[in-house]
């Protein structure tokens, strides 16, 4: 878990984190989750400007990404292939959420008036360390990255901490691709799988890589 940001001039008129992930579907890869509170009032490269990270170009992604790790209070929990494997992917993803969370709470102290989570899921009674934490069963919202700028700018900061762990990856296993496919299963990644088999930041338990007993 990594969280940053507020100093003494930090302020939001609410305490409601936005939460969202990245990487459910890859093949290598962890999944990672954003959360962030916004910043009142939202500096104007950021105002206005927030939306679903899958909308937006690299290189705006980019630009809102560093913004919003500038202004606002965030963090990002990280699950790696070992627990993805030994967890299930739902079960990880619910993890990284909760050490999202627990990252900005950690943060700015106090529980949180309200968690927007992203999807029909929330952590609640899927991950004991929520259940812990006593912050409420959070708020499931289909399309919410899409609708509430909290969890727009949790997708772009999951999205872009992702992407350059897998840009880092590259370097160390650049013929599989992932500076370019990120992990998800394109040609030229199956091609390599088959090739050079599995590195360390494969997914086992994922069907595609299992079953090409590279295991």
């Amino acid at each position: 878990m990594v969280a940053g940001t507020p100093g003494n001039d930090f302020c939001a008129e609410q305490y409601v984190i936005g939460v969202d992930e990245a990487g459910r579907g890859p093949l290598a890869g962890p999944v990672v989750a954003g959360a962030v509170v916004l910043c009142k009032p939202l500096p104007p490269e950021l105002d206005g400007a927030l939306d679903d990270s899958k909308k937006l170009s690299v290189k705006r992604r980019a630009q809102l990404d560093l913004a919003v790790r500038q202004h606002c209070a965030w963090a990002v929990g990280v699950v790696d292939v070992e627990e993805i494997d030994a967890l299930n992917i739902l079960g990880a993803t619910m993890l990284a959420m909760t050490k999202a969370v627990a990252g900005i709470c950690e943060l700015l102290g106090g529980k949180p008036d309200a968690v927007l989570i992203d999807g029909n899921l929330s952590p609640a009674g899927r991950c004991d360390h929520w259940r812990k934490a006593e912050w409420g069963q959070g708020t499931p919202i289909v399309g919410g990255d899409a609708l509430e700028p909290v969890i727009s700018a949790a997708s772009i900061v999951a999205k872009e901490w992702r992407d350059r762990m897998m840009l880092a990856a590259a370097e160390e296993f650049p013929q599989y691709g992932w500076s370019r496919n990120k992990g998800y299963g394109t040609r030229e990644h199956m091609d390599a799988l088959h090739q050079y088999g599995a590195t360390p930041h494969h997914r086992k338990s994922f069907a595609p890589v299992a079953q090409l007993n590279l295991i």
